[in-house]
């Protein structure tokens, strides 16, 4: 049981500083292509290895069962896109140097869901969750006030991954067969998208320029390694421990926007995420109690 809940641990810590550190380091190299076509290579290298890890894990009567039922892919279909547009956004975060606004967004992300959680399906909240959600809406209102605009990369990062999770909630899909649905439902769009940019000479990926090509397949792995990594840490130690290691996340990102890449951190913006910051504290002591 020790050994278990050890190895959960540090599957987790590794999703998380994945997603973190080495999933930032590896998109903001790859940033010579726009963010557009790397949110296309994402979804299309994903979908590849997907099917070769169903395959590999013998998944497939789990995937023809799914797309039997309209109601699931109806569902995977809006979560597909959901997940799309906070790909594309994360990743314009990364080409602008904006990273630190993303990691305010996957800070405030677990937050919304436990707002959304309340509003469409009924759940019940105790008075400290309740103030961890009023403290991020309170930092919103900070951004806006001071600075007269609503930090909109922030927030579509938490409102399309929160989205995304109380979608995922209403249906009873593995993580991994889930996402190979979704990204196979947005593959066509996908590739209609590099299609257009090669007629617009847009495109990087091509036979002509294989090491950069090379670089952009990677995206795939990059994307898939820390989800099976924190799917199977998550089923060891439980949602308490996982949900609370998963803050390793944006707080790596807003350490190497700020340390690494030396991207601007104002006297406003600090004091929202301070905001946030006691918002999530009050949220993981909850967590912990759990």
């Amino acid at each position: 049981m020790k050994k278990s809940i050890t190895q959960g641990l540090t599957l987790t810590v590794g999703a998380s500083l994945w997603w973190g550190i080495i999933g930032v380091i590896y998109f903001k190299f790859v940033s010579f292509a726009n963010p557009v076509e790397l949110t296309i290579h994402r979804t299309l290298w994903t979908a590849l290895l997907l099917i070769i890890s169903t395959f590999f894990l013998s998944k497939w009567n789990i995937f023809f069962k799914l797309i039997k039922n309209i109601r699931i892919i109806i569902l995977l279909f809006i979560s597909g896109f959901l997940i799309l547009i906070n790909w594309f956004t994360w990743l314009y975060a990364i080409s602008i140097d904006r990273l630190i606004d993303a990691s305010f967004g996957y800070y405030i992300f677990p937050i919304f869901s436990v707002f959304f959680g309340i509003v469409f399906l009924k759940e019940t909240c105790n008075r400290n969750k309740i103030i961890s959600v009023c403290l991020v809406f309170i930092s919103i209102l900070y951004l806006l006030f001071q600075h007269n605009v609503i930090p909109w990369i922030g927030l579509t990062v938490a409102i399309t991954f929160s989205a995304y999770g109380l979608i995922r909630k209403k249906i009873n899909v593995d993580t991994d067969i889930g996402l190979l649905i979704e990204t196979l439902l947005l593959s066509p769009f996908a590739v209609i998208a590099f299609l257009y940019l090669i007629k617009l000479n847009l495109n990087i990926f091509s036979f002509d320029e294989l090491e950069l090509s090379f670089y952009l397949l990677l995206a795939g792995p990059i994307t898939l390694i820390p989800l099976y990594l924190y799917t199977k840490g998550f089923h060891l130690v439980g949602i308490g421990p996982a949900s609370m290691i998963f803050f390793a996340t944006p707080t790596s990102q807003f350490l190497l926007g700020t340390l690494i890449y030396g991207e601007n951190l104002d006297t406003d913006k600090l004091i929202s995420f301070i905001f946030v910051w006691l918002a999530v504290f009050i949220y993981l002591n909850e967590l912990r109690k759990e």
